[in-house]
């Protein structure tokens, strides 16, 4: 996706808060995205299961479906697109109950105009890149596990599960950057596209997550190891 045709995606925002929703639709049509509102949980399935989305942004508090139960019927038609939560829950369990759903990333309310902005370009240049990235070699082996990059499924023995969008994004990140040292800040930089400064445990979350997913011992991992006070780094076998 070049930057012409991230100015030109397809948006849906879901946000029930009517002086919010209209804000954010006019900036984002200023930014030249395409951009339809559902002011509901109800009324985003319906639109979601009508038309194709580049990117989701998605609130938790909403009538009939919550932002939870949304993002897991949009998983289930499509593991790949984009989703942004906005949340005015800041604790820990809430944000990783998104990430467990399905949600890529979240911002908390009140934001910045300018960092929600940057934070939606990131997540479609990184989906062009993802894209991109898996067309030659879409399945992955990582010990007793096989990795399909294309449709986010996975294999551990007689297991399967899916990967979020996220989720693989990052890995795939972490595999093409192997035996090297990968800093939280790059991380943050180059897969979260957002200000290292900010504090924040989203790295530290997803890393969790995919050594829970794939190392045999995730307190002892072999493959995605933290090297102290530098970051992480992926070793294949």
């Amino acid at each position: 996706m070049s930057d012409e045709n991230i100015l030109n995606a397809r948006i849906l925002l879901v946000e029930d808060e009517e002086s919010l929703a209209t804000g954010l639709e006019y900036n984002l049509t200023e930014e030249g995205y395409i951009v339809d509102w559902a002011k509901d949980g109800k009324q985003a399935i319906e639109k979601f299961n009508k038309a194709e989305y580049d990117l989701i942004i998605l609130d938790i508090m909403l009538p009939y479906h919550n932002g939870f139960e949304v993002a897991a019927k949009v998983r289930q038609k499509d593991p790949q697109i984009p989703i942004l939560m906005l949340t005015a829950k800041t604790t820990v369990d809430d944000k990783v109950k998104g990430l467990e759903v399905g949600a890529d990333d979240y911002i908390t309310k009140p934001f910045h105009l300018k960092e929600l902005l940057l934070r939606i370009k990131g997540m479609l240049k990184r989906k062009n890149w993802y894209v991109k990235s898996i067309k030659l070699n879409p399945v992955y082996k990582l010990g007793k596990c096989e990795i399909n990059f294309d449709n986010l499924k996975c294999r551990k023995g007689k297991t399967e599960f899916s990967l979020t969008h996220f989720e693989a994004i990052l890995l795939k990140y972490l595999i093409e950057n192997k035996e090297r040292i990968i800093s939280r800040k790059e991380l943050l930089e180059n897969v979260w596209n957002m200000n290292p400064e900010v504090e924040t445990r989203t790295v530290d979350i997803f890393i969790s997550r995919l050594r829970k997913y794939f190392e045999d011992d995730p307190s002892n991992p072999v493959y995605i190891k933290s090297v102290r006070s530098s970051g992480y780094i992926f070793e294949s076998e």
